[in-house]
């Protein structure tokens, strides 16, 4: 029997489409600023660098930001706990607000042919916390499920999964294999999607792309507390 096409929950799946979105909108109107991916800044820099270009101050700052934000999120976490409020949901609205401030000083400032400028800069740094922030609440509270912002290992482990599925795998593995690999497998076509929604918005509408992320953010709150009252219920019958 096939595997159903849509078995990854809508709270990592929009999770996925908002990555996606968020690093192909700001490779594309900052000068190849990576806010999700952090790590490809030093690409991007060195390209910079050896181009001999500017747009280099938010490249510099992005990794040290991030590490600093994921840092800051676990000490975060344990307080949080003890308060017994609901700590992904803190998460998710703090990234909504962060994108809409992000989006808001876009659409302010925007364009940005020069993205060493103070707004640019700005607009960057907070993209890169608010993607921070869900690399963080990621692995603490969806860790079941596939990396949401970077599709290299999901990818490698996609293949690996297909490559033991054509291989054949024993009777008993073979349900729990084939729901990963279709849990992986959607995460990359969400993922894909994002980027793909964010290059077309850029073309045709500039800086105002930014707005698209707090919409999925929004998006995300939303199915949350859908599938937080759905387990609610399910527990209380």
């Amino acid at each position: 029997m096939m595997p159903r096409l849509m078995t990854l929950p809508a709270v990592p799946a929009v999770l996925s489409i908002t990555a996606g979105y968020v690093d192909t909108s700001s490779f594309l109107a900052l000068s190849g600023l990576f806010t999700s991916h952090v790590t490809g800044n030093f690409v991007t820099l060195g390209a910079s660098l050896a181009q001999g270009s500017s747009d280099t101050i938010a490249k510099i700052l992005a990794l040290p930001l991030f590490c600093a934000v994921v840092f800051a999120t676990r000490l975060l976490r344990f307080q949080l706990e003890k308060s017994g409020l609901p700590i992904l949901g803190i998460w998710l609205t703090l990234q909504f607000i962060l994108m809409t401030i992000a989006g808001v000083l876009a659409v302010r400032y925007g364009p940005f042919p020069d993205a060493d400028t103070v707004p640019a800069v700005a607009v960057g740094l907070i993209l890169v916390v608010a993607m921070a922030i869900q690399n963080a609440f990621h692995r603490i509270h969806l860790a079941n499920y596939p990396p949401t912002t970077i599709m290299t290992g999901t990818t490698t482990q996609a293949m690996l999964d297909l490559a033991d599925l054509v291989h054949g795998v024993s009777v008993d593995k073979k349900p729990a294999v084939t729901a990963r690999v279709t849990n992986l497998l959607n995460g990359i076509v969400a993922f894909a999607l994002g980027c793909a929604a964010a290059a077309v918005t850029y073309a045709h509408v500039k800086e105002w792309v930014f707005i698209g992320a707090p919409i999925f953010a929004a998006m995300t709150i939303g199915f949350y507390i859908r599938e937080k009252s759905i387990g609610a219920r399910s527990g209380s019958a």
